[in-house]
C-alpha cells in the first residue's frame, strides 16, 4: 500500500510553451483559419459535384496591437462538442473528425494559436440549436489546479451560425509585431492568398482588416491546340492512390524559358524567381510553397540543384484523404515531412518530372528563339483541372502498381547537333565598349541585347573566313 502519491500532472506553464514555442504568429492565425475551413465540410455534401462547394461562406480577421478577432459563418461549435471536445489539450482517439479532409491531427490549432497570441481569450458560438460563450482569462492560464472552463449560455440575436474568437491581453512580444508599422499587415494577407488560394477558389471569402483577399492564379503551359500531345511541352503527370490518399502530381512550365541576357536580369532582380519550385498541397491547404531545395528533389539523384535558368518550372503535388495522419506533414501544419512514406514515393516522381524539364532548358540553350517562337502559341491551363486530367491511352501504369499512373509524353527537341555540338561563348566587356560596337552594327535607335552584338562580331568575323 502506498503511503503518499507523487504529483504527476502537467502544469498550464508547460503546455503554454510548449505548444506555442515551435509555431509562427502567422501560422498560429492560419490554425484558427483551418477550423474554419473544418466547420465548413462539417456542414456541406462533400459528395456534391459543385466546383465552389464553399460558397457563401466567410471568414472575417480583424487585428491592431490591442485585440486580434476572428469571425466565421461556418456552422458554429455545438455546445456538446465545446463541453466535452473542443477545448481539451488534445484529440481523444475516436472523435468527430476522424473522416473529415482536414490537416489537423491532434486537436490543438485553436487552443494554440489563443495561447500564442495572448492572455485572455472570449469563444463565442452560435448554432442552430444553442448559443454559448467561454472565456479563458489570465487567472486560468496561471492556476494549475483547475483545467475546467465555464460555459455560459448567451442570445443568438443576429441569427448567426458561425463563431467568434477575440483575443486580448498581448505578451510584449505579440503586442509589438501588431504594430501598426509592422510588416504583419501586408505579410499576413499575402501569406493567406498563398495557403488557402485553393480553397478561395472554390468559394471561401476571406477578409483581413476588412479587406478581401484574392487567390493567386496558377497555370501551366500546354500546346496551343490545348491538347497533352507529343513533341510538344506537355506537363509531366503522376496520379496515384497511396495508403488511402489520392496523388496528383503535375510539373511543367509556367512560363517560357529564358535568354542568358534575361537570365542577368533575372538575376539581379529576383523577379519571378518566388513563383518557380515545387507547391505541397494537403487536403486543398498549401503546406509548403514554391520550394527549390533538396526537400523537393533539387540537387539530388541526378537533377540539378536550383538555378535562375529553371525560373520557368513550376510544379505541384496535392494530397487528399479523410485521414489526415496519413498526410505527410509536420506538426505545424505548414511543412512537409521529407521521412514520410508516402513523400519518399511520390518524390521520385517528382524528380523525374524536375529532370526532364531541367534537361529540356539544357538542350534548348542553345536554340533559344526557335524554342520562344514555338513556345510563343502555347497557352496556359489551370492547375487544378490540369492535375486532374481525365486519364487516357497516353498515360502508362506504373510498373508494380495497379493504381498508380503517369503521364510522361516526349518533349519537342532542338533540331540534330550531335555531328556538330553547339557551344557557349561568354564574356564581359564595359557597357561603353559594348555601344560603340553595336552602332557600328546596328541604328543607334534600334534596341538590340548584348548577346546579339556578340552573335554579330562572330558572325562577321566567320563571314570573311568563308569568303
Amino acid at each position: 500500500m502506498n503511503d503518499d502519491t507523487v504529483k504527476a500532472s502537467p502544469t498550464k506553464r508547460f503546455f503554454v510553451e510548449m505548444l506555442t514555442r515551435d509555431i509562427e504568429v502567422q501560422d498560429a492565425i492560419l490554425d484558427l483559419l483551418d477550423n474554419c475551413v473544418d466547420g465548413i465540410l462539417r456542414t456541406i455534401d462533400r459528395n456534391s459535384p459543385s466546383q465552389t462547394p464553399y460558397e457563401g461562406y466567410y471568414a472575417r480577421i480583424n487585428f491592431d496591437n490591442q485585440s486580434f478577432e476572428i469571425q466565421d459563418n461556418c456552422g458554429g461549435i455545438p455546445k456538446d462538442v465545446a463541453i466535452n471536445y473542443a477545448f481539451m489539450m488534445g484529440r481523444p482517439k475516436k472523435d468527430r473528425d476522424e473522416d473529415l479532409p482536414t490537416v489537423g491531427m491532434y486537436g490543438i490549432g485553436m487552443k494554440r494559436a489563443i495561447f500564442k497570441l495572448g492572455r485572455s481569450c472570449t469563444v463565442k458560438s452560435y448554432t442552430k440549436n444553442d448559443a454559448f460563450e467561454v472565456t479563458i482569462d489570465p487567472v486560468w492560464m496561471s492556476s494549475d489546479d483547475n483545467w475546467n472552463l465555464g460555459l455560459n449560455n448567451i442570445d443568438n440575436i443576429g441569427n448567426i451560425v458561425g463563431t467568434h474568437i477575440k483575443i486580448e491581453d498581448f505578451p510584449i512580444n505579440i503586442k509589438e509585431y501588431f504594430d501598426a508599422n509592422m510588416p504583419v499587415y501586408t505579410s499576413l494577407p499575402a501569406t493567406i492568398a498563398q495557403h488557402f488560394s485553393f480553397i478561395i477558389k472554390k468559394g471561401f471569402k476571406i477578409f483581413v482588416n476588412e479587406i478581401e483577399i484574392n487567390p493567386k492564379d496558377v497555370s501551366l503551359l500546354i500546346s496551343s491546340d490545348g491538347q497533352l500531345i507529343r513533341n510538344s511541352i506537355t506537363p509531366y503527370m503522376y496520379q496515384g492512390t497511396i495508403n488511402s490518399v489520392n496523388v496528383y502530381l503535375v510539373v511543367g512550365f509556367y512560363k517560357p524559358m529564358i535568354d542568358s541576357d534575361e537570365l542577368e536580369e533575372e538575376a539581379k532582380t529576383r523577379r519571378s524567381t518566388e513563383d518557380a519550385g515545387w507547391t505541397i498541397v494537403c487536403n486543398d491547404r498549401v503546406v509548403l510553397y514554391n520550394d527549390k531545395t533538396i526537400l523537393t528533389g533539387w540537387g539530388e539523384a541526378n537533377v540539378p540543384s536550383y538555378h535562375t535558368q529553371f525560373i520557368g518550372i513550376f510544379g505541384i503535388v496535392f494530397f487528399e484523404s479523410n485521414h489526415a495522419s496519413n498526410l505527410p506533414l509536420t506538426t505545424t501544419k505548414r511543412g512537409v515531412d521529407g521521412s514520410s512514406t508516402i513523400y519518399l514515393k511520390v518524390k521520385n516522381f517528382m524528380r523525374d518530372g524536375l529532370k526532364k524539364f531541367t534537361d529540356y532548358t539544357n538542350y534548348w540553350k542553345p536554340f533559344n528563339k526557335e524554342q520562344k517562337e514555338f513556345v510563343e502559341n502555347a497557352i496556359p491551363k489551370d492547375i487544378i483541372s490540369l492535375a486532374k486530367t481525365e486519364r487516357n491511352d497516353a498515360w502508362n501504369r506504373v510498373r508494380g502498381s495497379d493504381n498508380e499512373y503517369k503521364l510522361d509524353l516526349p518533349l519537342r527537341r532542338p533540331p540534330e547537333v550531335n555531328s556538330d555540338p553547339m557551344q557557349s561563348i561568354r564574356f564581359f566587356k564595359k557597357k561603353s565598349e559594348i555601344e560603340r560596337v553595336k552602332n557600328y552594327f546596328f541604328d543607334e535607335e534600334q534596341r538590340v541585347k548584348p548577346s546579339e552584338v556578340g552573335v554579330k562580331c562572330f558572325d562577321s568575323i566567320l563571314n570573311q573566313l568563308e569568303q
